[in-house]
């Protein structure tokens, strides 16, 4: 059995985190209990989403826990347009990353729910 650490989503998911906190260490300092925990902690549930329901050895929890991701994902998107919006950080490279990462979860999810 494959590990979830091996699924290019997953990998994706994990630079993605990296990306966005050094990102939000560009964020004021008024913003470490608003917006930087807010969009790391989305961030970070990407990749722990995949990994949650890969683990769970259950393809309908699985649909779950990816569904989960892929809301994480929308949720990141929403938060890199602020930071662009409110602070005029260059989100090009977390932005695309992100979208990226969001087609990869739809295409498996549905994947998971053909099979």
């Amino acid at each position: 059995m494959q590990s979830y650490q091996k699924l290019d989503v997953w990998q994706m998911g994990i630079e993605n985190s990296v990306g966005i906190y050094t990102l939000t260490k560009q964020l004021p300092k008024e913003e470490l209990f608003g917006l930087t925990n807010q969009i790391r902690r989305a961030a970070n549930s990407i990749p722990i989403n995949v990994a949650e329901g890969y683990g769970r050895n259950n393809r309908k929890e699985y649909v779950q826990f990816v569904g989960i991701a892929y809301g994480s994902c929308c949720e990141v998107e929403t938060l890199l347009i602020l930071c662009d919006r409110l602070y005029k950080l260059d989100v090009t490279r977390e932005m695309e990353l992100t979208t990226r990462v969001g087609a990869m979860l739809w295409k498996l999810r549905e994947s998971l729910r053909t099979s």
